[in-house]
């Protein structure tokens, strides 16, 4: 990305996670973060990679409601993007935090089987 989409993107990314704060309860739609925004090299295109703390009934309904709120998202942007064109917005769920979890408890579980197992030698290796 260019030193100008990765501003364009940096400031994408403050602006609607401050939308999210200020429009949508974290009861109903669990707690959504703006995990990354990728630009076009044009400037037109933004993908807004999204991470929600909730269950799966929550990440649903956060990424509907994502979908039905993108015209007013995009106007509240336009507000404060000074831009010639404001971005379309594509919304991806970002799982990559609970893959890190996931990741990190197979690990542990590795790591505590090999402690856990006795360790065989071979007498005939002498």
């Amino acid at each position: 990305m260019s030193v100008r989409a990765e501003k364009v993107a940096s400031f994408i990314k403050e602006e609607v996670g401050m939308f999210f704060e200020r429009n949508f309860l974290m009861e109903e739609y669990g707690l959504m973060t703006v995990t990354e925004v990728r630009m076009s090299s044009d400037l037109r295109n933004a993908k807004i990679y999204v991470s929600v703390y909730g269950d799966e009934a929550q990440k649903k309904k956060s990424m509907l409601m994502l979908e039905e709120q993108k015209p007013a998202i995009r106007f509240a942007l336009g507000k404060v993007l000074h831009l010639r064109f404001v971005p379309a917005l594509t919304f991806v769920l970002d799982e990559s935090i609970e893959r890190a979890q996931r990741l990190e408890l197979l690990f542990k579980k590795i790591n505590s089987e090999r402690t856990e197992a006795p360790h065989t030698t071979d007498e005939n290796s002498e």
